[in-house]
């Protein structure tokens, strides 16, 4: 199988869309066909008869290659709700091993697949299955996106206990500023680097933030590859 990563994230809105297109668009830069893959997502819209998310749209349309958007996306649900929810109203159970084979597909003709999670790493998804369980099956290491906005140490510090207890490769973290207005912004990032056993490869500020920060780093790509 191709090589990967895969990203989940301190809770939903943190930035993991953001930070997915980020690297594959940066991994393209550098020749490297890379493909962005949503496994699951809920909360999408009808075209042509057929529900599409715009994230994975959005991945898609930033993708090498072209590919059935069924294969970028095999679960996708109207109602912007936890996934095992949506799936349960839908009459749909969410299989790992679908997703394997979806990812398989998309290994077979591209480098590199940047993986998106739906929510944070225990979102449920199905019984038995949740998104630790996802991303130990695809076998990816994993890179946590950390929303930053009040709450995020905690979240963050749980997220890679969570993370590294399940016995998942985490590579880092990537710090997402999802609160243009958040108090001690610098502060915090102080913290988490601190704080954090694994390193910081990026922090992306939001376009409309009114707190500066004392530097934004770019994505570090080569701890990817």
């Amino acid at each position: 199988m191709s090589r990967g990563v895969f990203v989940t994230g301190t809770d939903t809105d943190c930035g993991k869309t953001e930070v997915a297109l980020a690297l594959v668009r940066g991994l393209r830069q550098r020749g490297i066909r890379a493909v962005g893959f949503k496994p699951v997502a809920a909360g999408a819209d009808w075209h042509d008869g057929n529900l599409q998310n715009a994230d994975a749209l959005a991945l898609s349309a930033a993708s090498a290659g072209e590919f059935p958007y069924s294969t970028i996306n095999p679960y996708c649900f109207e109602p912007a709700v936890a996934p095992h929810l949506a799936a349960a109203e839908a009459g749909v159970t969410i299989d790992r091993d679908t997703v394997v084979s979806a990812c398989a597909e998309l290994a077979s003709a591209c480098d590199f697949i940047v993986v998106e999670g739906a929510g944070g790493w225990r979102v449920p998804l199905a019984p038995g299955l949740d998104i630790r369980g996802m991303a130990l099956a695809l076998g990816f290491p994993v890179l946590l996106v950390v929303g930053l906005r009040l709450g995020c140490l905690n979240h963050a510090l749980l997220s890679e206990q969570a993370i590294r207890a399940s016995g998942a490769s985490l590579l880092g973290w990537v710090g997402s500023q999802v609160d243009p207005a958040m108090a001690r912004l610098n502060g915090n990032l102080e913290t988490l680097i601190a704080e954090l056993s694994v390193p910081c490869l990026g922090i992306l500020a939001h376009p409309a933030s009114q707190r500066t920060l004392d530097a934004e780093i770019a994505l570090d790509l080569d701890a990817l590859l």
